[in-house]
């Protein structure tokens, strides 16, 4: 029996399209950005499209053929939101690097993708200098400005302005259509553990993902958004707002590299931004600058936070405080990142307050396009009751299946393992209970370091805090607490201890408080654990 098949045009998903409708259906919607000069910047969608076309052009001129990478050192602004898409928009591919990682690990990262063209923000020019002579592949270096800012000298031989590379194109360029599943973007994970590995997006995953991104249970986008991606568009394309909002025709706030409490405060009031997404150590500066002058947001209504876990207290703090919603994420740069968000289902909106929170500080169910589920030491999938702990893997039409130029899969059965240790209750809601590399074991039994800072970060002196295995010669490893303090505070020991009575089981209560200045972090704002294990390697608990 022959197939009766659909009937229904063959049209590619180009991220072009997403610029290209954005231009004609919200052409004066503004998108506005913070310069790393220090002034702002305004101009459309119309506009953004116009100069990307304009890119592909020059980018072209220089000699980039599809396939090739274009690699970029740049902040949020309306500069590199041109470059997403005259990259990708045109066969080429965008490579977005973390300029917050060893010098080292950048020149590292560039060697491999074989970037061929580097744009870089003028703040970074002393980093590239320093660099240059590494870049085996760099063949055009780009300084993202005009000419009024280029330097007087430069060890850089030949560089290229911006501007003048895109003002001397006429724009009369039409975008390209070919396979869907070809390269789009490439980014690099954080490389906690060896090298960093590369995943590489295609036009249909991205497109995929901005679509399920911005449905009314993931991040709500709408074109009555003014939205702000705090999350750098070098943190796997800021968890593709850039792509969302193009998508829904919402304002885009790009804040560029003033992301203080101060600087941040006043871009959400001045343009009226109602939603945002970053990482958990970003809000902590925006809510300390806001509660130090007492301050409220007028029109800022909800936030995705990710990255690494949110305290519950943040969380209670942004909706007690400041009426802003909070929206618990779970994601990874494999995942292009959106895994799962935390939003109620109607059966929960006549439950006590109390108890939707704890729902809501879970990291939530997934989104459509993603499946999961949790493993056993054996293999075996385990029930989702919510207190059933294993390993979590996922899949799901923009999880990668290969890393960039890696032979071996990492897939396992065709699921990909993300590394996290979590639960899922019998309504889909997963939480992480920590990552298999930072879980505690005492004695046999697992103790959540995650949990541990939680309770923590409540404790009205505490600023941050980490909770890390310790060597025990009876148990094995015991939990030692590391915290930082807030501002004039005082916290001994012993009272953060005490802290823990009566929340959970007193074998889980940390053996000892170590306090510090600061807490490591990844260049993407997560805690280095494995910093914290080794300075602390020889520390004596107390018996």
């Amino acid at each position: 029996m022959s197939r009766l098949m659909g009937q229904m045009m063959q049209m590619p998903l180009m991220i072009s399209s997403l610029l290209t409708h954005a231009a004609r259906h919200s052409a004066d919607t503004e998108i506005v950005s913070k310069r790393v000069e220090g002034d702002i910047h305004r101009y459309t969608y119309r506009d953004a499209e116009l100069r990307a076309r304009k890119l592909a052009q020059a980018l072209a001129r220089l000699g980039c053929e599809m396939g090739d990478r274009i690699g970029t050192l740049a902040w949020n602004g309306y500069r590199h939101f041109e470059i997403y898409y005259g990259t990708s928009g045109s066969g080429l591919v965008c490579h977005t690097i973390n300029p917050r990682l060893f010098p080292e690990q950048i020149a590292w990262i560039i060697n491999d993708a074989e970037d061929r063209v580097l744009c870089f923000d003028l703040n970074f020019l002393p980093l590239v200098e320093k660099l240059a002579p590494t870049l085996r592949t760099v063949q055009h270096f780009v300084l993202m400005s005009d000419p009024a800012h280029m330097p007087a000298q430069t060890s850089l031989s030949g560089l290229l302005c911006y501007e003048e590379l895109v003002e001397a194109e006429d724009g009369q360029y039409t975008w390209p259509q070919f396979d869907e599943n070809t390269a789009s973007s490439i980014c690099y994970t954080s490389g906690t553990t060896g090298h960093p590995k590369g995943a590489v997006y295609s036009h249909r995953s991205t497109v995929l993902h901005a679509y399920a991104s911005a449905l009314p249970d993931a991040m709500g986008c709408s074109a009555q958004d003014v939205i702000l991606p705090v999350v750098p568009m070098f943190h796997v394309n800021a968890w593709g707002l850039p792509y969302s909002a193009a998508l829904v025709g919402a304002k885009l706030v790009l804040p560029g590299p003033h992301l203080d409490g101060k600087s941040l405060y006043e871009l959400f009031e001045t343009e009226k931004v109602t939603f945002s997404a970053g990482v958990p150590t970003v809000w902590l500066g925006l809510i300390n600058h806001a509660k130090q002058h007492n301050l409220k947001f007028s029109t800022f209504k909800r936030t995705v936070i990710g990255g690494s876990a949110c305290p519950p207290s943040m969380l209670r703090t942004l909706e007690d405080d400041f009426g802003v919603n909070v929206i618990h994420a779970w994601g990874m740069t494999e995942l292009s990142p959106l895994g799962t968000l935390s939003k109620l289902k109607a059966k929960h909106l006549d439950l006590p307050l109390e108890a939707q929170r704890r729902i809501l500080e879970k990291q939530g169910k997934v989104i459509y396009g993603i499946d999961m589920q949790i493993i056993g030491d054996d293999g075996q999938p385990l029930p989702w009751d919510g207190k059933s702990s294993g390993n979590l893997v996922v899949r799901g039409p923009w999880v990668i299946q290969s890393y960039f130029r890696r032979d071996e899969s990492p897939l396992q059965d065709g699921w990909f393992p993300t590394g996290d240790v979590a639960t899922i209750d019998p309504d889909g809601y997963m939480q992480i209970t920590d990552r298999s590399k930072d879980v505690i074991k005492s004695g046999g039994e697992w103790i959540s370091s995650i949990e541990l800072e939680n309770i923590a970060m409540a404790h009205p002196a505490v600023h941050e805090a980490a909770a890390i295995a310790c060597k025990h010669p009876k148990w094995d490893e015991r939990p030692l607490l590391v915290v930082v303090r807030k501002p004039g505070a005082s916290l001994t020991r012993e009272e953060m201890l005490a802290f823990y009575e009566g929340k959970i089981a007193k074998w889980q209560i940390p053996d000892d408080v170590v306090f510090v200045d600061e807490i490591p972090h990844t260049a993407t704002g997560k805690i280095q654990k494995l910093k914290l294990r080794e300075q602390f390697a020889n520390h004596v608990l107390p018996t």
